[in-house]
């Protein structure tokens, strides 16, 4: 009698290991750790950050809404400080001495003075570095022998210290200095407003236009050769190659230039200060500051409080506007997006 063998059962296929649920969470679990990781390290750098920047510009803020001690013009006696409100903010901004306006010459009248002339140092030595830094860079960029020691040598204005520069300058501009001797002039260039002025936009931007040539030099190096030989090729002209690829591409750098220029050139402080002591309508605001530290700490720090909320803003219009505008230009077709 013949038999019918049962069919054998498949052996078990073992299901394969690390699916893709595992995979997800073996994923979330290592950037979880490189993020703690992440956390720990650059702890130290945020601790040393929160000490010497937060904390000193809340203490400034607590201490521009108290009374600075002094006597008191009533009873005269020396009386402690004690809440101020917003009458330290009202001294500078409305310019008011106690119940009425200052007096020609005191340090609250000065405060729009020092904003004007703290604005026109910026935009003029900004826009004359600007510049001259481009037309550096574009030389620097080009090759020839000797572009190494160029760029090493036009970089020695910037790594002066700037309290060198001043001295420097303010020996060249001496009454009998370099610069009426190799003009043939007798200026009062640190006597007068506008002399005076001017010298320190000259040596501002002899010292800091080798910055701006730097950082216009790196935007221009990640420009292909390959755009500039193609855009001849199509028989565009020197001029629609400046205007069509080299500024549309360099602008992001442009940008960011511009703007560590203009933060820096708002709290100009060492260039007056040496050359002319704040004299002759000189005064920016960071000389202001300090000045007042002699007679008020609470009113100089009310005043530096404005500085830093003035410099902010200026700053938050530059990366808000400007800065997303580069972002923007400098994707494919210029149809980036900027959150």
């Amino acid at each position: 009698m013949s038999t019918i063998a049962e069919p054998k059962s498949s052996p078990e296929v073992p299901l394969p290991r690390g699916n893709k649920a595992d995979k997800e969470v073996g994923q979330d679990r290592k950037a979880k750790s490189q993020g703690r990781w992440a956390f720990w390290l650059i702890a130290p750098t945020l601790a040393l950050l929160a000490v010497v920047i937060v904390y000193p510009i809340v203490n400034a803020v607590i201490m521009s809404f108290q009374k600075d001690q002094g006597l008191d013009p009533v009873s005269k006696v020396f009386v402690k400080g004690g809440p101020a409100g917003f009458s330290n903010f009202i001294h500078w901004l409305a310019q008011q001495c106690g119940s009425g306006p200052c007096a020609p010459g005191t340090l609250g009248s000065q405060f729009w003075s020092a904003t004007g002339t703290t604005f026109f140092f910026a935009v003029v030595t900004v826009i004359l570095e600007t510049i001259l830094g481009f037309w550096m860079a574009i030389i620097m960029a080009r090759t020839f022998r000797g572009r190494s020691a160029l760029r090493a040598a036009v970089l020695v204005p910037w790594a002066i210290p700037t309290a060198v520069t001043a001295k420097l300058w303010f020996f060249i501009f001496a009454f009998e200095g370099i610069a009426n001797k190799l003009f043939g002039s007798a200026i009062l260039w640190t006597g007068s407003e506008w002399p005076a002025r001017w010298a320190i936009i000259i040596a501002d931007v002899w010292k800091t236009t080798p910055f701006m040539a730097l950082l216009i030099l790196a935007g221009l190096q990640i420009i292909p050769a390959e755009v500039y030989e193609a855009a001849k090729v199509d028989g565009a002209s020197a001029w629609q190659r400046f205007t069509q690829i080299t500024l549309p591409l360099v602008k992001p750098a442009l940008l960011v230039a511009v703007l560590f220029r203009v933060l820096d050139a708002l709290r100009m402080y060492d260039l007056p200060a040496i050359m002319t002591g704040g004299a002759n309508n000189t005064t920016t605001l960071s000389i202001l500051v300090v000045d007042q530290l002699r007679q008020g700490v609470n009113s100089a720090a009310a005043l530096s409080t404005i500085t830093f909320i003035i410099i902010f803003i200026v700053a938050f219009i530059f990366v808000r506007f400007l800065g997303a505008n580069a972002v923007a230009s400098a994707t494919p077709n210029g149809k980036g997006k900027v959150k």
